[in-house]
């Protein structure tokens, strides 16, 4: 048979250098058979995190997230309820979507895999798909995950308890199945996969791209369909109505789906320019997409982010093990942007994390109330600054003298720098790290010079070296709320608002600090009453 190769031009344009200021960033879309967990909301503020960052770089941001509705454990899932399986799926759409609200998820499209414009987006990619020669008919047989939804080979299977039913090594069921599908030449794109994932950048971490190169030793082609009198809640395949899409090209094609596709609006922001996703579909995304994008003759996304899990003493938090913890019930004790400072803050992205109540109070009480909350505090409090007046460090730059005021000084000149470079590799611990030290050696300048002292004296001198103090103290304070944003955009909002830091001076760029810019010199009023960054939570 004489195919086409729609991967020729395609991989021409991935591996281009062009700067693109229009950034496109996805999480995958949730699957609907239960509701959300912590897992799932650590996913969607990484991707806000990334893409808030992004936009105080200056770039036009698009950023999809949304729910995945079909397949066999949707219907069987609606089945034990009263309502019907649209209804079923509306309603638990509608937590994630207000999980996402409610965290300040702040999302351009929010995709519904139920809605009639992904349905018909799915149905002109599976022509492409077969148009360009990659779809055929067969038989398949083999080991059927029913948790995954996936067929697995027989090396994942560890214990066979009869001919029909069996065990992954996690403990997932797995069955027998034998069955007519249409199936996707995964087997051709062996070569160009490798090709792709030669790219170090390609994904992130880089134990995850050893981990798919491994993978592709052993790549069979890929059932993409699913008898409809097996699985009925599915799309159809276009030209065969006995069969159903497979649910996981059903789901990818959303990332298309939510910038326009097909029409040729979504261009403007594809290819995408970060997908982040569990390590639990990486496969899926680290494989099957790209190839599912090549025979579409479309560009592959620039780069994947990959996380690993959340476990509860040592066990991955999932809906089937009955170990998860719903972010609307730990969201009471610990706000919306307390959980999200826990999560990023705690998170490495190779490892997996462990949720810990108590570990969550001790960093929210020791950095949140303490480094921060405490600094601010002290620039208003007492006889310090009566007058609650923002000074303008700019001003008193060649005052202090001593060793901690200078390496407060110069660390807060590298501190937009460092955790950019942080960012851009997405270790948002090691930002908030640097921050945190930042604040600390800020709090130790404060405690050096004892401005407590300072304000009791009527010394020319004295009173501008308490000024100077408290002035480096909200440069500190500022620089640290620009770059916290990405991870707690509300706190953060609340901070600079109450430094009076113009909406307009909240970007990267403004992460240098004043005696470094041309900024305005005008010294400024605390206009609102004493602020609260955050409140200490109480051992419960």
């Amino acid at each position: 048979m004489t195919r086409t190769q729609p991967w020729t031009y395609a991989q021409k344009r991935n591996f281009s250098d062009r700067v693109n200021k229009s950034i496109y960033i996805t999480t995958p879309i949730f699957y609907v058979n239960a509701g959300p967990h912590i897992g799932h909301l650590y996913t969607a503020i990484l991707a806000d995190a990334i893409a808030r960052f992004n936009t105080m770089l200056g770039h036009s941001v698009f950023l999809c997230t949304g729910t995945d509705e079909h397949g066999t454990k949707v219907q069987k899932a609606a089945n034990n309820t009263n309502l019907s399986i649209f209804q079923y799926c509306t309603q638990v759409s509608h937590e994630f979507q207000e999980m996402c609200d409610v965290f300040h998820v702040h999302y351009s499209k929010f995709i519904r895999t139920t809605e009639k414009k992904h349905q018909e987006a799915v149905s002109h990619f599976w022509n492409c798909l077969e148009k360009n020669g990659y779809i055929y008919r067969g038989k398949y047989s083999g080991w059927y995950n029913v948790s995954e939804e996936a067929f697995v080979p027989d090396k994942d299977v560890a214990k066979i308890v009869n001919s029909n039913q069996g065990y992954t090594e996690s403990g997932d069921l797995v069955e027998w199945m034998d069955e007519e599908s249409y199936k996707f030449r995964l087997s051709s794109f062996k070569d160009e996969l490798k090709s792709w994932l030669k790219n170090e950048n390609v994904i992130e971490p880089a134990v995850y791209r050893n981990i798919l190169i491994q993978w592709l030793d052993d790549l069979q082609d890929l059932s993409i369909s699913r008898p409809s009198k097996r699985v009925s809640w599915a799309i159809p395949t276009p030209s065969d109505e006995s069969h159903t899409v497979y649910v996981w090209l059903d789901a990818l094609v959303n990332y298309l789906t939510s910038v326009g596709y097909p029409d040729d609006s979504f261009k403007k922001f594809w290819p995408p320019t970060v997908q982040v996703i569990g390590k639990d579909i990486l496969k899926f995304h680290g494989i099957y997409w790209p190839a599912f994008l090549m025979a579409a003759g479309l560009e592959l996304p620039r780069k994947l982010v990959c996380h690993g899990h959340w476990a509860v003493k040592d066990k991955k938090m999932s809906k089937s093990k009955g170990n998860v913890t719903s972010p609307f019930n730990v969201m009471r004790t610990y706000t919306q942007d307390g959980l999200r400072y826990f999560l990023l803050r705690q998170a490495v992205l190779d490892t997996d994390a462990n949720y810990n109540e108590l570990k969550i109070q001790k960093i929210l009480n020791s950095e949140l109330a303490n480094v921060i909350g405490n600094l601010v505090n002290r620039c208003f409090g007492g006889n310090i600054n009566p007058d609650r007046i923002i000074y303008n460090f700019a001003e008193y730059k060649n005052i202090l003298k001593s060793e901690i005021a200078l390496k407060n000084i110069k660390t807060l000149e590298e501190l937009g720098d460092n955790a950019k470079m942080c960012y851009e590799k997405y270790n948002f611990y090691h930002a908030v790290d640097i921050v945190m030290n930042m604040l600390r050696t800020s709090n130790q300048m404060f405690q050096h010079y004892e401005p407590w002292n300072l304000c009791k004296s009527k010394d020319l001198d004295s009173v501008k070296q308490l000024e100077a103090v408290v002035s480096l103290a909200l440069e500190s304070l500022r620089i640290a709320g620009l770059v916290l944003y990405p991870i707690i955009p509300n706190s953060a909002s609340k901070l600079l608002d109450f430094l009076q830091v113009p909406k307009g001076n909240r970007t990267w760029e403004d992460t240098k600090p004043i005696h470094l810019t041309n900024a305005s010199n005008e010294t400024k009023h605390v206009l609102s009453e004493n602020i609260l960054f955050f409140k200490r939570i109480k051992n419960y």
